[in-house]
C-alpha cells in the first residue's frame, strides 16, 4: 500500500507546478487564437490572390476581344487601297462612269463595315505631321501649307480602336 501512496505522491503535481497547469489551457488557447489568427490571414490572402487574377484574366479577355480583328483587319487594308487606286484612275473616263461608281458604293460599304468595328482611317492634307501616326516618305515645297504639316497623303492611315495599325504615309511641308 505504502508503494501505492508513493506512486499517487510522484504522479500529482507539487503545489507550484498547479499554476503551471492552471496557465496550461490559457496558454493552448492563446495559442489557438494565434493559429486561427493565422490562418484567417492565409486565407484572405489566397482570396484576394483569386480576385486579383479573376480581374487580370477578364481584363486580357477583353483585350484579346478587342483586338482580335486586328490580323485580319490589317490584311484587309491593301483591298481598301486598290479601290481607292481604282477611284483615282477611273474618275477621269468617261467611260468608266459607271464602274467608278460601283467601286465608290464598294469603298464605302467596306468602310462602313470597318468603321463598326472600331477602324478608322486618319491622314489628310494640312494636318501637323505626327511621327507616332504618319510616315513621312519625302519632303516637298507648298507655299499654302504650313511647315511640318502634310502636303499630300500617298496612303491612307488606319486605327483600331485607338491603336495604330498602319501609319498614313505622307509628303510633308519641310519646316
Amino acid at each position: 500500500m505504502e508503494h501505492d501512496e508513493e506512486k499517487r505522491k510522484a504522479e500529482a503535481p507539487a503545489p507550484g507546478d498547479a499554476d503551471e497547469a492552471a496557465l496550461d489551457p490559457a496558454q493552448a488557447l492563446a495559442a489557438c487564437r494565434e493559429e486561427l489568427a493565422a490562418e484567417t490571414e492565409r486565407r484572405l490572402y489566397i482570396l484576394a490572390e483569386s480576385e486579383n487574377l479573376k480581374k487580370r484574366l477578364l481584363k486580357e479577355k477583353e483585350e484579346y476581344f478587342k483586338y482580335a480583328t486586328e490580323n485580319i483587319v490589317s490584311e484587309l487594308l491593301p483591298v481598301l487601297d486598290n479601290l481607292e487606286l481604282a477611284l483615282v484612275h477611273g474618275r477621269g473616263n468617261a467611260a468608266c462612269k459607271d464602274l467608278v461608281m460601283g467601286v465608290e458604293m464598294t469603298r464605302k460599304v467596306f468602310l462602313d463595315i470597318l468603321a463598326r468595328h472600331g477602324v478608322e482611317e486618319f491622314g489628310a492634307a494640312g494636318e501637323e505631321f505626327d511621327p507616332e501616326h504618319h510616315e513621312a516618305l519625302g519632303v516637298e515645297e507648298a507655299p499654302d501649307v504650313s511647315p511640318d504639316h502634310v502636303v499630300r497623303v500617298m496612303q491612307k492611315g488606319y486605327r483600331l480602336r485607338g491603336r495604330l495599325l498602319r501609319p498614313a504615309k505622307v509628303m510633308v511641308r519641310q519646316g
